[in-house]
């Protein structure tokens, strides 16, 4: 197998709703779901907690869900990146995420702040990320009050049993004929955040179809080691 053919196997899927596993988290993923359909009213929502647990990755599905009900919205990477945007373009979206709304300086807070009230204003929606709660944010104190106003959840990172069980039911949905063995290896030896155990079992997939070989411990020892080789 060339490496091209590798890199091209080891590509991830976009974040969606689809391939996100909520555990824990179904209520956030709802409501989200339901921003994203233009059926939730809420001007604001917050998603915390610590980093692995997928915020980024529903950041990106809700805006990818919601351009595909018609909806202008964009995806902003951190505060600062805001900061390099024309504000009026901004406020023209129907829904504006912003990710790590904590690490905010205080020109990309104001801006937040000023954007924030144009949204609710024009009944639109700002939906931002932060690895501490909402009492904890360090932010300016009207910035922090606006961002009450909305919706806050805290996103709890899988427990490895959840994990295992989340990957097996992800794999089954997909057609994938997984054993718990290949579940327990990737757990041990893979990185163990969701998002990358999502992105090697859906390329362990299109290996397995790639090389016409099973899906066992041995060839998930292999595409580790290639992947691994490839990324020195």
């Amino acid at each position: 197998m060339t490496e091209q053919l590798v890199f091209d196997l080891a590509a991830s899927d976009p974040p969606s709703f689809s391939n996100f596993l909520p555990g824990r988290n179904a209520e956030a993923l709802a409501t989200l779901q339901a921003l994203a359909a233009g059926t939730a009213t809420e001007a604001g929502i917050l998603i915390w907690g610590a980093a692995g647990g997928g915020k980024s990755h529903l950041l990106r599905a809700t805006v990818r869900e919601a351009q595909t009900h018609g909806a202008s919205a964009t995806y902003v990477v951190d505060p600062g990146a805001l900061l390099a945007q024309d504000p009026e373009r901004l406020a023209g979206h129907t829904l504006v995420a912003v990710d790590g709304i904590d690490r905010a300086t205080p020109d990309a807070q104001a801006l937040v702040f000023r954007l924030f009230n144009v949204l609710k204003d024009r009944k639109r929606h700002l939906v931002a990320s932060s690895r501490v709660s909402p009492a904890a944010l360090p932010v300016r104190e009207d910035l922090r009050t606006r961002l009450g106003w909305g919706l806050a959840f805290e996103i709890a990172a899988l427990a490895d049993a959840e994990k295992a069980a989340a990957l097996s039911a992800y794999a089954a949905q997909r057609g994938m004929p997984i054993g718990d063995d290949v579940i327990g290896y990737l757990l041990a030896h893979g990185r163990r955040d969701m998002s990358a155990l999502l992105a090697t079992l859906s390329a362990l997939d299109r290996y397995s179809l790639a090389t016409r070989r099973p899906i066992t411990v041995p060839l998930l020892r292999d595409w580790l080691q290639r992947e691994w080789n490839l990324g020195r």
